[in-house]
């Protein structure tokens, strides 16, 4: 029980903290509430859940393996990360003024965690830490408590946007917020980039 309770905060503290899939999940819910920001939580969820199975079942080897493809997973999602926070910055603000196919979907959110550097370094450094053995049991174990919490977490994310979203009926709020969040993914990248 004690190792459950170690890996739910570990997976608590990594969740939890702020970070571009955690910035998405706000803003969507501020702007488009929080039973449509639901499909950004499970993508980003399922995306990171897999990505955490995979370096327990050994995707970590082929990295270290072959640094360029870290590189390139690096520089990918240092872009994708960009652009996201390009595509805040430059939004009307308008609440009536895109389709509904503007709000962050279910692939968008397993994308963006796949692209995110800072999933990466929770996935190696979580599995370094409760699953070195290579142990098939610790890793199912740890990818189980690690996507309730995950979920919770940024779930928890878009509730407080949409909690936010009373105070954000005026464009001009919106566009604040859009490029107050779109600042702080790109303070994550570069934060990231020198890690």
């Amino acid at each position: 029980m004690n190792m459950i309770l170690s890996m739910a905060a570990f997976a608590l503290a990594a969740s939890i903290s702020p970070g571009p899939v955690n910035i998405v999940a706000l803003g969507s819910g501020a702007r488009y509430g929080f039973a449509a920001s639901m499909r950004h939580v499970t993508g980003a969820t399922c995306g990171f859940s897999l990505l955490l199975l995979l370096i327990g079942l050994g995707l970590h080897e082929l990295l270290v393996h072959s640094p360029w493809l870290t590189d390139a997973l690096r520089w990918a999602g240092a872009a994708f990360l960009l652009y996201m926070a390009w595509r805040l910055a430059s939004d009307s603000g308008q609440l009536d003024s895109g389709p509904a196919s503007k709000m962050p979907s279910l692939s968008q959110g397993a994308v963006m965690q796949w692209l995110n550097p800072k999933a990466w370094l929770a996935a190696v450094a979580g599995m370094g830490t409760y699953a070195a053995d290579g142990g098939f049991g610790a890793v199912w174990l740890f990818t189980g408590v690690y996507f309730i919490i995950c979920y919770l977490s940024i779930a928890s994310w878009a509730w407080a946007g949409s909690f936010l979203q009373h105070y954000l009926q005026a464009p001009h709020r919106i566009r604040w917020l859009n490029r107050a969040m779109a600042a702080m993914i790109v303070a994550s990248v570069v934060y990231l980039a020198a890690a």
